[in-house]
């Protein structure tokens, strides 16, 4: 019987920040705690209680303020999940694995959101309410208030497995993301649409 023995390198990683310019609007729309509460309470309280139920006025500011990530040092955010699942997605392009990049690519946070604890990046830039005529599973017509920046930037930090990529890689892949991918809501990348080409960006000095 042969013995074979098997040598595994150690992990090497590295980082490197880059800024981010936006060349387009962002659109951000988060699942708002009031909602999460409401449909928490038809969840407990059951169909019957819905019956003959007044039906609440809707308030458009709160709503743009819901539809934001906020860290709980009180500044705005980008969640930073949309910055690696661009990077994967953009792998498809130059025929790299995607299932290789999972486990390659990661996005250093600024912070975490103050509800949910979502990973952070940082977003300069001011925000103002963005409405669009939409529609529900249901085909019923809705208004959806989102909160959009038409002027941004942002600095990523991107940390990657230096065996599968090295910084130039690292730097076109995020390039490929601002150019052809996108982040946030009408983004070119959209799973539901073929967007409307919201959230592209460029790197600063590229």
């Amino acid at each position: 019987m042969t013995q074979e023995n098997v040598t595994i390198k150690a992990p090497e990683f590295r980082s490197a920040q880059f800024e981010i310019i936006g060349a387009s609007p962002y659109v951000q729309l988060r699942f708002s705690q009031k909602a999460r509460n409401v449909m928490r309470e038809n969840m407990t309280s059951g169909q019957k209680a819905k019956r003959g139920k007044a039906r609440e006025p809707r308030n458009f500011e709160s709503e743009f303020d819901g539809a934001m990530y906020l860290s709980s040092d009180g500044w705005r955010g980008i969640p930073a999940p949309a910055f690696r699942n661009g990077m994967i997605s953009a792998c498809r392009i130059v025929n790299f694995k995607m299932t290789l990049a999972k486990l390659s690519i990661f996005i250093e946070a600024d912070g975490f959101d103050a509800v949910d604890g979502t990973p952070l990046v940082k977003i300069v830039g001011e925000p103002e309410p963005f409405e669009s005529l939409v529609r529900n599973a249901t085909g019923v017509a809705d208004i959806r208030t989102r909160a959009m920046w038409r002027d941004w930037s942002a600095k990523v930090v991107v940390r990657w497995d230096a065996d599968q990529f090295n910084i130039t890689d690292v730097t076109n892949l995020l390039s490929r993301v601002g150019m052809q991918v996108g982040i946030g809501e009408g983004r070119p990348d959209s799973k539901a649409s073929a967007g409307l080409g919201f959230g592209l960006f460029t790197l600063k000095g590229s």
